[in-house]
């Protein structure tokens, strides 16, 4: 007999409910149970940050957390970035300036940014280079990512004034 919790959490702002496994990860709770699929699974061991979601606004790596420790908490994936099926800056900002190729990574370096902008809106490059190199691309070389979170973070700039 499997050892069951039911839990409630908020995802990309909804209420649910879920009957997960004591050891179910975030990362497969939400795309196997809840069918968000933007959340991609990489290495399942906390190194590429392809999982990376925002829980309580904060970056984490889904696979290594259980669903159950999401208990009570707000978690947004990358399909909580896009408004009536139009991208959001940041996404407008990744494609504009190249800064995704294959995509496999692209969820979790747009959320790793999405929550560290929240809490660092004046960032510049080098803090975002630092930031952004927590997560792994074997395709865009990262300065594609890094001038598209720039981009991204002097426009919320410019529109905060």
């Amino acid at each position: 007999m499997t050892d069951r919790h039911l839990i409630e959490l908020t995802v990309n702002g909804a209420p649910r409910e879920l009957l997960v496994e004591a050891r179910r990860t975030l990362v497969d709770a939400l795309r196997h149970d809840l069918e968000l699929t933007g959340t991609h699974v990489g290495c399942e061991h906390g190194v590429c940050g392809a999982c990376t979601v925002l829980v309580d606004g904060a970056p984490v790596r889904a696979c290594l957390m259980f669903a159950v420790q999401a208990e009570g908490h707000d978690v947004r994936t990358v399909e909580s970035l896009a408004s009536e099926g139009k991208p959001n800056d940041l996404q407008r900002l990744f494609s504009e300036h190249h800064a995704l190729q294959c995509g496999f990574c692209t969820p979790g370096f747009l959320m790793l940014a999405e929550g560290f902008l929240s809490e660092r809106p004046d960032a510049g490059k080098e803090e975002i280079r630092e930031v952004v190199s927590a997560n792994l691309c074997r395709c865009t070389g990262y300065q594609t990512i890094v001038e598209a979170v720039d981009a991204c973070a002097r426009g919320r700039r410019e529109a905060a004034k």
